[in-house]
C-alpha cells in the first residue's frame, strides 16, 4: 500500500472499447516479473513502435513551420504586406512552439524517483503552457501591433504575386501537418467513440492538442492573410492588409488563451472522464478478491498516466497478513498497466456507501 515509483512508459494509451469491464478480470496470474498481460490495453494502445504518434506529429509540424517561416519572411520583405509580416511571425511562433513541445515530450517521460514518486508527466503541461504563453502571445502581439501601425499607411502600388505563391505553398504544408494531427486524433477518438476534435480538447496529451490547434490556426490564418492581401490589391486601400494582420493576431491570442487554460486544468489536478471512471470502477468490482468499492479517485498526472486511490472491501474475512498481500498484488496489477502511473488501495471503513456502476454499464 505504499507509494512506489512506477516504471514510466512514453507510449500513449487510450481507453479500450470494453466499457462494461465484464469478462476481463484482473487476476494475480496476470502479473509476473518478466511478462505482463495488460488488461487495460486495446489493439490501438499496443507499443508496436516506440515513437509515439504525437512525437511524429510534432516533428512533422516543426519541420513544416521552419520552412514556411523562412518563406514567409522572404515574402514579407519582398511585398511589405502587413498580413504577410503577421503570417511570418505566426510561423516563427509555431516553430518555437513545436520546439518547446519536443522538450515537453522528452521531459515528461523521465523515470519516477524519490523526489517525484508520481513521475514527471506534468512537465509536459508546464512546457506546453510556456509555449502557449510565450510563443503564441508573442506572435499575437507582433501581428496586432503591425496591423495597428500599418492601418493608416499611404496607398501604394502592390504586387503580391510572390506573397500569394508563398501562402499557397504554406497552405499545402500546413494542411498536411493538420491532417496528420487530425488522423491521429480520429484514431484515438474512435476508441472512445468521440469525434477527433472532442478528443483533442479532452485528451491528457498536450503535445497533440498544441500541434492540432497550432495547425488549425495556421490554416485559418493563411486564408485570412490571402483575403486581406487580395482586398488590398483589388481596392488599393492598405487598411485591408492591416485588418488581416490584426485578425491573425486575435486568432493567435485566442488559441494561446485556450491552450493556457487547458494546461492549467491538468497542472492543478484534472479528473478523468466519467467513461474512464466507470471503466476502472468496473475493473475493481469485477476483481475476484474484491467484494465492493467505496471510494475511487482517478487523476491525470501526465499524458495517458493516471494516479489511482481506491478504498475496497474484500470478500470473506482474510487475516491481516493475507489482506496486505492481496492489496499489494492488486496494486501491482494496476501498476503493470501503461495507463497507470501509480495505484494505491486501502480498506473501506465499515458501513461505507458502496460505489455502483450506472445501469447502462451493467447491461
Amino acid at each position: 500500500m505504499s507509494l512506489k515509483p512506477s516504471k514510466p512508459d512514453s507510449t500513449s494509451h487510450s481507453l479500450p472499447r470494453d466499457n462494461h469491464a465484464r469478462g476481463n478480470r484482473l487476476s494475480e496470474s496476470t502479473v509476473s516479473p518478466n511478462s505482463v498481460t495488460d488488461p487495460f490495453s486495446s489493439p490501438l494502445t499496443k507499443n508496436d513502435d516506440k515513437k509515439s504518434g504525437s512525437l511524429i506529429t510534432v516533428l512533422i509540424a516543426v519541420g513544416a513551420n521552419v520552412l514556411i517561416a523562412i518563406a514567409k519572411t522572404f515574402g514579407a520583405f519582398t511585398t511589405g504586406s502587413a498580413s504577410m509580416i503577421a503570417e511570418a511571425a505566426h510561423s516563427w511562433a509555431d516553430a518555437g512552439n513545436g520546439t518547446l513541445l519536443l522538450v515537453a515530450e522528452k521531459k515528461s517521460v523521465k523515470p519516477a524517483d524519490k523526489s517525484h514518486p508520481l513521475g514527471y508527466g506534468k512537465e509536459s503541461y508546464v512546457w506546453s503552457m510556456i509555449a502557449a504563453f510565450g510563443v503564441f502571445m508573442a506572435g499575437s502581439i507582433v501581428s496586432i501591433y503591425t496591423g495597428i501601425t500599418e492601418w493608416n499607411a499611404a496607398e501604394t502600388e502592390t504586387n503580391y504575386t510572390i506573397g500569394f505563391i508563398i501562402l499557397a505553398v504554406a497552405f499545402v504544408l500546413e494542411g498536411f501537418s493538420l491532417m496528420q494531427a487530425y488522423l491521429q486524433s480520429k484514431k484515438q477518438g474512435e476508441v472512445l467513440n468521440i469525434s477527433a476534435v472532442g478528443y483533442v480538447i479532452d485528451t491528457s496529451n498536450p503535445t497533440l492538442r498544441g500541434v492540432f490547434f497550432e495547425d488549425l490556426a495556421a490554416v485559418i490564418g493563411l486564408v485570412i492573410a490571402a483575403a486581406a492581401m487580395g482586398m488590398h490589391a483589388y481596392t488599393g486601400a492598405p487598411f485591408w492588409d492591416a485588418l488581416g494582420s490584426i485578425i491573425v493576431g486575435i486568432l493567435l491570442g485566442a488559441v494561446a488563451i485556450f491552450l493556457i487554460s487547458r494546461n492549467r486544468d491538468f497542472l492543478v489536478g484534472y479528473k478523468v472522464s466519467e467513461r474512464m471512471h466507470c471503466y476502472v470502477l468496473g475493473k475493481l468490482i469485477d476483481h475476484p478478491d474484491i467484494d465492493s468499492v467505496s471510494y475511487l479517485h482517478l487523476e491525470w498526472v501526465g499524458p495517458k498516466k493516471i494516479f489511482m486511490v481506491a478504498a475496497v472491501d474484500f470478500a470473506g474475512n482474510p487475516e491481516e497478513e493475507t489482506l496486505a498481500h492481496k492489496l499489494e498484488a492488486i496494486e501491482n496489477q494496476f501498476r503493470a498497466s501503461d495507463l497507470f502511473q501509480e495505484a494505491i488501495l486501502t480498506l473501506s471503513v465499515p458501513n461505507a456507501e458502496i460505489l455502483r456502476l450506472p445501469d447502462n454499464e451493467n447491461s
